[in-house]
């Protein structure tokens, strides 16, 4: 049976794949060329299409561009990632919104009373579980964001969240999950390529 969405599915040429799949890999160092807001929004308007449950959306980002808040966050990073934070044109922390739910009147209005009871009365584990999990999924969409903006990304998860928390997100319901560096590649930024587990060791056919 086929469904018609109104266009017709292509596939992402060479040039794509290469881009933000088969040549994409982590950046370890940036240029010195500024990231403006304007690139920022752009990343968010692309990562904001990404799937979630129930439409979900929990996640959240905090972009930022000012040394004071490279600063802020260095000391909260492990090892060298402090380094990284500080040397970075710019950042986001991305985290998850502990209650998502309440944006259900936005997110999916048809059933967002539904939707609404539902989450707000399970146990507070169960809603954090589906917060990460989906946040850790738009997060993936957040980084192929940034590479389809024409910038390298740097995910770190390398830090104290309890500190970070406090310093960026006291007496709000965020929770920060990782922090990306967001640029320019500069000088020999990435390593090279480590190799991917082949498909005989990770699919399975049925």
């Amino acid at each position: 049976m086929s469904v018609d969405l109104g266009y017709d599915l292509e596939q992402l040429d060479e040039r794509g794949r290469s881009l933000l799949f088969t040549e994409a890999r982590t950046a370890n160092s940036f240029a010195d060329i500024p990231v403006s807001d304007d690139e920022l929004q752009g990343i968010w308007d692309l990562a904001r299409w990404s799937p979630s449950g129930a439409n979900a959306q929990p996640l959240r980002a905090l972009f930022i561009r000012t040394q004071d808040g490279r600063e802020r966050l260095a000391p909260h990073m492990m090892e060298t990632n402090g380094d990284k934070v500080l040397a970075a044109p710019a950042l986001a922390i991305l985290a998850y919104d502990g209650r998502f739910y309440e944006q259900f009147p936005t997110t999916f209005p048809d059933r967002a009373e539904m939707y609404f009871q539902h989450f707000s009365s399970m146990p507070e584990d169960v809603v954090k579980d589906m917060a990460e999990y989906n946040a850790a999924l738009q997060s993936g969409v957040f980084l192929m964001a940034v590479r389809a903006q024409g910038l390298a990304a740097g995910p770190m998860g390398g830090f104290d969240r309890a500190g970070v928390d406090a310093e960026f997100f006291a007496g709000t319901t965020w929770k920060s999950h990782l922090v990306v560096t967001i640029g320019h590649p500069g000088d020999n930024p990435w390593f090279d390529r480590l190799p991917r587990v082949p498909a005989e060791t990770a699919l399975a056919w049925g």
